[in-house]
């Protein structure tokens, strides 16, 4: 599996795209800089074939219009505990982040437990509710990968003082994320990279 880290926008939310031969593309929150995204999927030649997000917050969603528009029958998978951000007032920060209305192609099925497998990749979606209502990771077992999104970030976690957070989901969110094997590479929702050994001996919020 190949693996690209992009930090897209103005608040450097990290999309991650993945991918296997024949190069068909998974894109996991694509939050800003569409133009940067779309002409990295065109000079790997990859083709999107889904689009999954680990929450609904307006920096890791700001380039789906643009996305749609070059690929408009790509679904889009979200825990259904953000749908309510699509479209939302509170869910925008312009000019840079206008309200993302909630696309025809949005999937609500990311619950605890579901595989998601198609292109030859895999991976086992954990709920992580807490930073926001529907929040997703995506656990990738045979590469011992996490997208973790805004859950869980080197040295901290993420916030829940916004409009849905609730910090005791976000604590039970964090220890199945403790539970993980510990040489398991982890991609936050912003920043670094790091660990789930140096999480857990190091990240207060473990």
């Amino acid at each position: 599996m190949k693996i690209k880290q992009l930090p897209l926008g103005e608040y450097e939310a990290n999309c991650t795209i993945v991918w296997e031969k024949p190069n068909n593309a998974w894109i996991f929150d694509p939050g800003g800089d569409a133009d940067v995204l779309l002409e990295f999927i065109k000079k790997r030649g990859l083709t999107p074939t889904l689009v999954a997000l680990t929450h609904a917050h307006f920096d890791h969603i700001g380039a789906l219009p643009a996305l749609l528009e070059a690929y408009p029958q790509l679904p889009v998978h979200v825990g259904a505990g953000d749908v309510p951000f699509f479209g939302h007032p509170f869910n925008a920060n312009p000019p840079a982040y206008p309200s993302v209305p909630r696309p025809a192609t949005l999937v609500a099925d990311l619950v605890d437990g579901l595989e998601l497998s198609a292109d030859g990749l895999s991976a086992r979606v954990i709920a992580t509710p807490g930073h926001t209502p529907g929040g997703s990771c995506f656990y990738f077992a045979d590469n011992s990968l996490l997208i973790a999104g805004d859950t869980l970030f080197a040295g901290s976690a993420g916030r829940t003082d916004f409009p849905g957070g609730d910090s005791r989901a976000l604590h039970e969110s964090l220890m199945k994320l403790k539970a993980l094997p510990l040489n398991t590479t982890v991609i936050c929702g912003h920043g670094i990279p790091t660990t789930i050994v140096r999480e857990v001996e190091s990240n207060p919020f473990f």
